[in-house]
């Protein structure tokens, strides 16, 4: 069966700070589908993550570039496995060079927290219990 796939498209200020980011995260690199313009992170086998400079990404946009440290032009959320997972992913993040964004959201069946990437873009990660999920 045909699985749709995400390619999230970013401009980022440092592409060589950012593929370090996004590989310290445990994410591969598509070297395929990279150059000294971009890079394809790999974050499952459905969901891109392209970065580009500024010139790359000005190609593909006659509108004007956010400033993600400045602006919210995108909140990216990926799920989680467990909540555990969650706090893994955020640590991991803040180590290699991001910073947490906002607070952490504790419904019980559902944990999420947030962290922006060295040029400020958000990602959020969430864990739903499956039972809630199902109903």
């Amino acid at each position: 069966m045909y699985q749709q796939m995400v390619f999230v498209n970013l401009c980022v200020s440092d592409l060589g700070a950012s593929k370090k980011f996004f590989t310290e995260l445990g994410y591969q690199i598509n070297e395929q589908f990279s150059d000294d313009t971009t890079a394809s992170v790999v974050i499952s086998e459905t969901i891109v993550v392209m970065v580009h400079t500024k010139e790359k990404y000005a190609q593909f946009t006659k509108k004007e570039i956010a400033d993600p440290k400045k602006t919210s032009e995108v909140l990216i959320a990926l799920s989680s496995e467990s909540r555990e997972k969650v706090d893994e992913l955020v640590e991991k993040a803040v180590a290699a060079g991001g910073s947490v964004s906002g607070e952490t959201q504790d419904h019980g069946f559902m944990y999420g927290r947030a962290f922006d990437d060295p040029d400020g873009h958000t990602f959020e990660v969430v864990w739903m219990d499956p039972a809630a999920v199902e109903g």
